[in-house]
C-alpha cells in the first residue's frame, strides 16, 4: 500500500479494510481502528479473519459461513448487517467483492465497517417498511372484508350486475395485497441478499413485445407504446421472470409518473469490455430533475403522483444487480425520463 492510498483510506468517515487475494489485510484505515481497537500497524500483514474475528447473533464464525475465497464465484457483496468482535464489539459490516472478470477468483476483499449507532439508522427504516405495509394492506383488505360481509348478508337483495362489481373489486384488491406481499418477498431477498437467479436463453425484445402485447389485450391503446431494436443482439442468458417484473416496474413507472408515448429502447452495449445488452424506457413527461435522480431507487420513493409503496424501483435495482447488472436514469432524448438497465450476455460463468 502506498502512503498516498493509505492517505485516501483515513479520509473515509466509515472503517475501510481490504484484503488482497490471499487474505491478508493491505488497507486498515483509522476509523476502522478506532472501530475495533486494532492499531492499523499490527492488522496490516495479518490474514483479515484474524484481525476481524467476526460472530453472528448466534455466535457463529461469519468467516466460516460466508467463506469469501472460496464460495460462490457469482457472488459480488453481502448486504450490511450487524456482526461482533469477540470482546462484545458491536459493528454494521458490509463486504464486496473484487474479482479478476465476471466469476473470476477474488482479488481484492473489501470490508466497510460502521458503529452501532448506524442501527437506530436501520431500526428507523424497518419501523417506515412495517408503517407503510399496514398502511397500503389496510386499504384492500377493509375493502374486501366490507363487500365479501355485504354479500353474505345480503346476497338476495343484489341484482347480478351489483354483485359482479363487488366481486370485481374484492378481485382486484385481493390482487394488490398479492402484489404487495410479492413486494415485500423481494424486498427481503435483496436485503439479505438471497435473491436466486435461474438462469436460460432470453429473448429480450420478444419478452419486450410480449409484455406490451399482454397490456393492449388487457384494453390499453396500442399507440401508447413502441419498441426499437437497434442492430443485431448478443444471446443472453437471464433469468426471464426477473426481466419481466423489471420490464412491468418500469413500464407501469413511465404509465404512472411520466406521459405520451412510452418507448422501450433495446441495443448492444458494454459492461467493462464485455458484451451487453441495454434496455432503455422512455416516457414524454416532465421528467426526472437531476437532483432527484441518485433518490429515486431508494425504498419509498415517490414521484410527485402518489401511490403505490414506493418499493417498485428499489427492487428494479436489486433485480438488475442480480443479473450482474445496472441502471442509471437520466433525460430521455425527447424530454421525459429514461430508465437504462444494462445486463451481460454471452454464455453463464458455470
Amino acid at each position: 500500500m502506498t502512503g498516498a492510498e493509505s492517505l485516501m483510506a483515513d479520509e473515509i468517515p466509515d472503517g475501510l479494510v481490504v484484503a488482497d487475494d490471499s487474505g491478508r489485510v493491505i488497507i486498515f484505515n483509522q476509523a476502522a481502528a478506532r472501530l475495533t481497537s486494532v492499531a492499523a500497524e499490527e492488522a496490516v500483514g495479518k490474514f483479515v479473519s484474524d484481525v476481524l474475528p467476526f460472530r453472528d447473533d448466534d455466535g457463529r464464525d461469519w468467516w466460516v459461513c460466508v467463506d469469501p475465497y472460496h464460495g460462490l464465484a457469482t457472488r459480488t457483496r453481502h448486504p450490511e448487517r450487524s456482526l461482533f468482535l469477540t470482546d462484545g464489539t458491536e459493528l454494521l459490516v458490509s463486504a464486496g467483492y473484487v474479482r479478476d472478470g465476471r466469476g473470476g477468483p477474488v482479488r481484492r476483499l473489501v470490508i466497510t465497517l460502521r458503529g452501532a449507532q448506524q442501527r437506530a439508522r436501520l431500526e428507523r427504516s424497518r419501523a417506515e417498511l412495517v408503517s407503510t405495509v399496514a398502511h397500503e394492506l389496510r386499504s384492500p383488505l377493509t375493502s374486501v372484508k366490507g363487500f365479501t360481509a355485504t354479500l353474505l348478508a345480503k346476497w338476495p337483495r343484489f341484482t347480478d350486475n351489483q354483485k359482479l362489481v363487488m366481486l370485481e373489486t374484492v378481485n382486484a384488491d385481493a390482487d394488490r395485497v398479492t402484489r404487495l406481499i410479492t413486494e415485500l418477498l423481494d424486498v427481503s431477498r435483496i436485503e439479505s441478499g438471497r435473491m436466486e437467479v435461474h438462469r436460460e436463453l432470453v429473448d429480450v425484445p420478444e419478452r419486450v413485445r410480449r409484455f406490451i402485447a399482454g397490456r393492449v389485450a388487457a384494453g390499453e391503446p396500442e399507440d401508447r407504446y413502441r419498441l426499437e431494436v437497434i442492430s443485431d443482439l448478443p444471446d443472453t442468458w437471464l433469468d426471464a421472470d426477473k426481466v419481466d417484473q423489471i420490464l412491468a416496474n418500469l413500464v407501469e413507472n413511465a404509465v404512472r409518473h411520466g406521459a405520451g408515448i412510452v418507448t422501450v429502447v433495446v441495443e448492444r452495449a458494454r459492461i467493462g469490455g464485455d458484451q451487453a445488452v441495454a434496455v432503455s424506457v422512455r416516457d414524454q413527461g416532465e421528467g426526472i430533475p437531476p437532483e432527484m435522480a441518485h433518490r429515486v431507487f431508494r425504498q419509498f420513493w415517490r414521484g410527485k403522483r402518489r401511490g403505490g409503496t414506493g418499493l417498485g424501483l428499489y427492487i428494479v435495482k436489486g433485480l438488475v444487480e442480480a443479473l450482474g447488472g445496472d441502471i442509471a436514469v437520466g433525460r430521455a432524448p425527447g424530454g421525459g425520463a429514461e430508465f437504462r438497465f444494462t445486463v451481460p450476455a454471452g454464455a453463464p460463468v458455470a
